[in-house]
């Protein structure tokens, strides 16, 4: 029966009986066949078959979740309980500043402590992040916190709050937020991105029309263009510019900071020691940071 449990989890995970073979080495009859066995070892249906997708009804819904508990839980019988013992593979999925910022801090410890496991760091935007977590191709990814709610499956763990603050090129005047972005080109934070949504929201709520410049994604590529005289913009206080002499002003935003949320999200069912370790060492570092002065 696991044999046929993993491949209704890769079925679920691709939509169609066809993809699923190609996925686990099997035709689309043998697919199709081992869903039948189980389906009729279960005594329910669990896809709404429709033309050549293969959707999960309710059934299917409520099995997925418990088929991926009892798979990680036969693949961790054969593992060592100490995590210095581990050896695999886990992939690590990171936003850009996070791969700059917490991650240096805390893949040396997680090293220290289990040393025969190579680790894969993975860079994306967190919308992609998310659906990397979400259809099994990381086991980890710190992102920022999506702006809904996760599927049961996925487990997010707050790690810390990033101010947003207002940067200017040195040559521009004035220490009134409002005011500087009303009147400067600004330099705006991907929109599309789960951060530039928050940026999107203040300039909403402050209801300010702002003279747009360019819009990206890249927090320090950002700083550079507002350090070249491009105009000003909103941006977490996080990345590498914040370790180097940057040519900007910083002007904090005062009672009308806001923050965007850093989180660790995996999927439940893949819980494991080496996988806990290295989530503890992610909350150890990011609770160091936000007590360090």
């Amino acid at each position: 029966m696991l044999r046929e449990l993993k491949t209704f989890v890769t079925v679920a995970r691709q939509g169609t009986f066809a993809a699923a073979g190609q996925r686990v080495g099997l035709t689309q009859s043998a697919v199709s066949a081992q869903m039948r066995v189980l389906e009729q070892g279960l005594g329910v249906r669990l896809f709404d078959r429709s033309g050549r997708a293969a959707v999960l009804n309710a059934a299917g819904r409520h099995a997925l979740p418990l088929a991926e508990q009892m798979l990680a839980l036969y693949a961790q019988m054969a593992l060592p309980t100490a995590v210095a013992e581990w050896q695999g593979e886990l992939k690590i999925g990171a936003i850009a500043t996070v791969q700059t910022g917490l991650l240096p801090e805390v893949l040396p410890r997680f090293r220290a402590i289990a040393p025969r496991v190579e680790l894969k760091l993975v860079p994306g935007v967190s919308l992609n992040l998310l659906s990397q977590i979400d259809a099994g191709e990381l086991d980890l990814a710190v992102m920022i916190k999506p702006p809904f709610e996760l599927p049961k499956e996925l487990l997010l763990v707050d790690l810390k709050r990033e101010p947003f603050v207002l940067i200017a090129p040195p040559g521009v005047e004035g220490d009134e937020p409002l005011r500087l972005l009303a009147e400067q080109p600004f330099v705006r934070y991907d929109r599309s991105s789960f951060g530039g949504r928050q940026v999107s929201r203040f300039l909403r709520e402050q209801r300010l029309e702002v003279h747009e410049a360019l819009e990206l994604d890249e927090v320090d590529a950002i700083v550079r263009m507002v350090e070249c005289g491009l105009g000003v913009s909103l941006i977490p206080r996080a990345g590498l510019w914040l370790h180097r002499n940057t040519r900007v002003r910083v002007i904090e935003l005062g009672a009308l900071t806001f923050h965007r949320e850093l989180v660790a999200v995996l999927r439940r069912a893949q819980r494991q020691p080496a996988l806990e370790s290295l989530l503890a060492c992610l909350c150890e570092a990011s609770q160091g940071e936000l007590s360090a002065p």
